[in-house]
This record gives structure tokens, C-alpha cells and sequence, in this order.
């Protein structure tokens, strides 16, 4: 089938070194370090409270917003992480997943709301959704790598290409949901554009607007032992240092803790949803 030869990679890598880093790497080394601060106080302030206040203040959202049973296992699984001594390996894994989630969220939201207003935007919009959800997660981590090193902060990036989707497109179907003749309701009122998007159609979405930040949360934490591979720290660096040593014990306390906190994030955002 080789009838004639695409150039594909020799375009992109002259368009990376020749274009791309020459002209946006200022650009890139700023958002890096913006991110890597924000990220650093993160995981200080989770680090920086006391084990056992932070498991109270946890266990009592829990039971709050989720209830008993939730609140239970919380207790539980974060006397685990303690347990096998993995409690800042757990405070590093949140701080990524609570960046890369507030990056989608500041993002995804308003292109999900400008979707759901302009069919020219979500024909554009869904395509490239499309792409970041069907592209092996492992090729987001060659140009987070170039752009931005190793460490924490390309583990950020590359965890909000991935996890962002879900976001945009329950954005966009929330607003879209929203019962016509409340909206003609509302025009009849004499309300403005914003004036009905705040308060009637963000409001009546909120419920699907919820569920897509519980995906986005559970992509996230889904990249936790891929980001690993390109340095970030937490609980996933232990898996893959399971993985490399051939050591079962030591993969499986690392996997257990991500399921932890990925059973204690799903419950707590969907009683958020709930509580709505």
C-alpha cells in the first residue's frame, strides 16, 4: 500500500523545532512555571496539615455530602494509606489530579457553554474531543516532555488533555438539555443572555455539569501511573517502580491507594451532584 510516502513525521518534527519551540518556548517556560507554583502550594498545604485533621476534615465531607457509608470507607482508606506508608505519595497524587482537574474545569466549562450556544463551535470543538480521547494517553507525554521537562508539571498537562473532554462535552449537553420553554420562559421575561445563562440554564445543568467533572476526576487519576513515567511523583511512581523491580507487594499497595482515592473522589463528587 505504500503507493507514495507522507512526510508526516519530518513535517512535524520541523514544525516543533523549527517553529513551535523557537517561537512559543518563552510562552511555554511561563505557563510551566506558573503551574509548577500552583502546584507546589497544593501539595505544601495538603502536606502541610496535620495526617489525622486532614482525615477528619475528609471523613466529615464524606459523610456530609455522601453519607455514612462513604464516610466509613474514607476513614478506612485513608488509615490504609497511613498504614503502608504511602500518605505522601497519596498528598502528591491529589495535588496533580486537583491542578489538571482545575485546569480543565476553568477551560472546558466555557467551550462546553459556547458549544451549546453556536453549532459552528461544537463542529469544531467535537473533532478535536474526538482526537483527545481516541489518541493513546502514552503520546501526550512526547510533547509534554518537549515543552515542558520532567516532573510534576508536564504530568499536569498531559493529564488535562486527557481528562478534559468529558468536561466540555456534559457542559455542552447540560445547557443543551435545558427545556425550551423554560428558556422562551425566560426571554419573555425580559431576560439577557447572561442573565439566563446564570440563572436558568447553568443551574438546570448543574447536575450534568457535575457528572462531567466526576469523568474528568476519574481520567485524571486513570494517568496517575502513565505520569509516572515521565517523573511525576505520588502514588503512581510507585507502581511503575513495582513495575521495573518486578516487585508484586509493592505494585499492589500502590494500586490499592490509587483506588482509594479514586472510590473516595467518584463518591464525593457524585453526592455533590446529589446534594444539587
Amino acid at each position: 500500500m505504500n503507493y507514495f510516502y507522507f512526510p508526516l513525521e519530518e513535517w512535524t518534527n520541523d514544525f516543533v523545532n523549527s517553529w513551535l519551540i523557537p517561537t512559543l518556548g518563552p510562552f511555554f517556560d511561563m505557563a510551566g512555571g506558573w503551574i509548577g507554583t500552583l502546584l507546589e502550594w497544593i501539595n505544601w498545604a495538603l502536606n502541610a496539615i496535620p495526617a489525622e485533621v486532614l482525615t477528619i476534615i475528609i471523613v466529615v465531607l464524606a459523610w456530609y455530602l455522601a453519607g455514612k457509608g462513604v464516610a466509613i470507607f474514607s476513614l478506612i482508606g485513608l488509615f490504609y494509606l497511613g498504614s503502608v506508608d504511602l500518605w505522601e505519595e497519596g498528598m502528591q497524587t491529589l495535588a496533580i489530579i486537583f491542578v489538571a482537574t482545575f485546569l480543565s474545569i476553568i477551560i472546558g466549562i466555557p467551550i462546553g457553554i459556547w458549544s451549546a450556544k453556536s453549532e459552528g463551535v461544537l463542529k469544531v470543538v467535537r473533532p478535536i474531543l474526538d482526537f483527545m480521547q481516541t489518541l493513546p494517553s502514552f503520546v501526550y507525554l512526547i510533547p509534554a516532555i518537549l515543552l515542558f521537562g520532567l516532573g510534576g508539571v508536564p504530568a499536569v498537562i498531559s493529564t488535562f488533555v486527557f481528562a478534559t473532554p468529558p468536561c466540555v462535552r456534559l457542559t455542552n449537553l447540560g445547557i443543551r438539555q435545558v427545556p425550551e420553554d423554560v428558556v422562551e420562559a425566560s426571554r419573555a421575561f425580559g431576560s439577557t443572555s447572561g442573565q439566563m445563562l446564570m440563572k436558568v440554564q447553568l443551574p438546570l445543568a448543574l447536575p450534568t455539569i457535575m457528572a462531567g467533572i466526576n469523568q474528568t476526576i476519574m481520567l485524571a487519576l486513570s494517568m496517575a501511573v502513565i505520569a509516572a513515567m515521565i517523573g511525576a511523583p505520588g502514588l503512581g511512581s510507585i507502581v511503575l517502580s513495582g513495575i521495573s523491580s518486578v516487585n508484586v507487594g509493592l505494585g499492589l499497595i500502590g494500586g490499592l491507594g490509587i483506588v482509594v482515592l479514586a472510590i473516595i473522589l467518584d463518591r464525593i463528587t457524585q453526592g455533590i451532584k446529589t446534594e444539587r
